[in-house]
């Protein structure tokens, strides 16, 4: 995940856009140059944003938000898209060029464009371009790249969610949680057959029980401990989704956060009413209409679940010690958890 100085920033129509804002670079880090596109509704997007917020660039870069649903040929859509009477509530509209749908910002940076139309964007108004719209990039360089116009010694310019002497560790885990976890909902979602459906089932129950153990390890109240990481932020950008989202729509149904992982439960519960950003950025109507409204092979009648109810529980326990780790014993995700790197 590291930034790469070789790889071009847009290598052509085939390709998306891995530009670094830093001082002395084409993107220099400036107040008000850059603004991001995002969707409240899509985990990659919301790892980015909570970047964003975390490090008090709020001000700094403004957003605009598109709509959850429908998603058509032409992709996402912004307010207005279809008429005055289109609207949608904590959408924005497209406040740099007042678009309908966010492929049109795409070809204002390339024409030819053949790539998907993807959250999140950012882009620079002083050059009018893209600069980069890989969320895993941006999670990265965001911790650093606009250090000198946050105020000097402040909280913010100060995190890092990628301490050096944490990285060996973040480095481990993340590659496990991001493949099995963050993107093993969607293979287990999209599977269109049992034996597909039941390897992705296996090995996201199997990350969750090796999460749960990995943060009762630590103590937490974070992953590694007592330090705030990006596994936090890639972990929760799922973990929110999951018991609202993915045990019913996508089938990851052996079980659920809020009933078989207490520790996990409390972890995530920490960051949402503790932990300033995780709750600023997460929007339950945004993602639960996304899901159920966008995917009509899976949903054929766009019905949205009204429960769990409530999205997310209140009390907040932080004595990991006295809490007894929970896990899915079922035997395959059991085999498939001896797999992973030790907790």
């Amino acid at each position: 995940m590291e930034y790469d100085p070789k790889k071009p920033i847009h290598a052509g129509p085939e390709d998306g856009w891995h530009g670094v804002v830093a001082p002395g670079t084409r993107f220099a880090p400036e107040t008000g140059r850059y603004h991001f596109y995002i969707g409240y509704f899509c985990p990659f997007a919301h790892r980015a944003n909570l970047a964003r917020v975390l490090k008090g660039l709020d001000s700094a870069i403004d957003i605009s938000v598109v709509k959850a649903y429908p998603k058509g040929e032409a992709g996402w859509s912004f307010p207005g898209a279809n008429g005055p009477d289109d609207t949608y509530e904590g959408s924005t509209p497209d406040k740099l060029f007042g678009s309908k749908y966010l492929h049109e910002v795409y070809f204002r940076a390339d024409k030819n464009y053949k790539g998907r139309y993807s959250v999140p964007l950012l882009w620079d108004i002083k050059e009018g371009t893209a600069v980069n719209n890989e969320s895993l990039e941006l999670l990265r360089w965001l911790q650093t790249g606009f250090n000198g116009i946050l105020p000097e010694g402040s909280p913010e310019r100060n995190l890092t969610l990628y301490p050096e002497h944490l990285r060996a560790k973040i480095d481990e885990v993340e590659e496990w949680l991001t493949r099995d976890l963050n993107s093993g909902v969607y293979k287990a979602g999209f599977a269109t057959d049992q034996a597909g459906y039941e390897k992705g089932v296996i090995t996201v129950f199997a990350a969750l029980n090796q999460l749960e153990q990995l943060i009762h390890k630590n103590g937490g109240p974070y992953v590694l401990g007592n330090e705030l990481t990006e596994l936090d932020v890639l972990a929760y950008a799922t973990a929110i989704r999951f018991d609202v989202v993915y045990v019913q729509h996508f089938k990851c149904n052996l079980g659920t956060i809020r009933h078989d992982y207490p520790v996990i439960h409390e972890w995530l519960k920490n960051l949402y009413w503790n932990v300033k950003g995780f709750r600023e950025t997460t929007n339950f109507k945004h993602i639960k209409e996304n899901y159920t409204k966008s995917h009509h092979d899976i949903n054929p009648h766009a019905i949205t679940p009204l429960g769990p109810y409530p999205d997310i529980e209140t009390g907040v326990n932080l004595d990991f010690a006295g809490i007894k780790p929970g896990r899915v014993a079922h035997p395959a995700v059991l085999e498939q958890q001896k797999k992973l790197p030790a907790a």
